[in-house]
């Protein structure tokens, strides 16, 4: 199964969180009560987020974090390429060129390429805004078997 890392599952918590109030400073401990999470955890999520300039922080006694951008400008991949300690991938030889022996010769290279290029435009073209809007009704959602994949790959 294909999932993102934890810290990115918390990472993307905590932005919505922060999201839903904009404007607003927190405290590592707040957004850790908050969302059910250890303080060390979000701590740790925070000074990523900091390094990948998407959370400025205030020092002091009133200090804490906020979102560096509105929340209609940080895409999901923003999170996901602070949050990821290597770059953006499904399989090694999608996220890297020169990993693996067999990949000038490789059959099906292509085509996880193709597939790490749609995932990676999804997560591009999901924001904090939308991740924090509710869901449609039942009958609104996406049939997934109405998505069409075609080929479009550059030799």
């Amino acid at each position: 199964m294909l999932r993102v890392s934890r810290l990115t599952d918390y990472g993307t918590m905590v932005m919505s969180h922060m999201a839903r109030s904009p404007e607003q400073l927190f405290s590592a401990t707040d957004l850790a009560a908050a969302l059910g999470l250890g303080v060390p955890t979000v701590a740790k999520v925070l000074k990523s987020l900091a390094r990948g300039e998407l959370v400025t922080s205030v020092r002091g006694l009133r200090g804490g974090y906020s979102l560096a951008h509105p929340p209609e400008q940080i895409t999901v991949a923003d999170i996901v390429d602070a949050l990821e300690e290597r770059p953006f991938g499904l399989t090694e030889c999608s996220a890297n060129d020169g990993l693996c022996g067999i990949e000038d010769g490789c059959g099906i290279r292509a085509g996880w390429l193709s597939i790490n290029d749609l995932v990676r435009r999804a997560l591009e073209g999901m924001t904090l805004a939308d991740m924090i809007r509710p869901l449609p009704r039942r009958e609104q959602r996406i049939d997934p078997n109405s998505i069409r994949i075609t080929r479009s790959i550059s030799r």
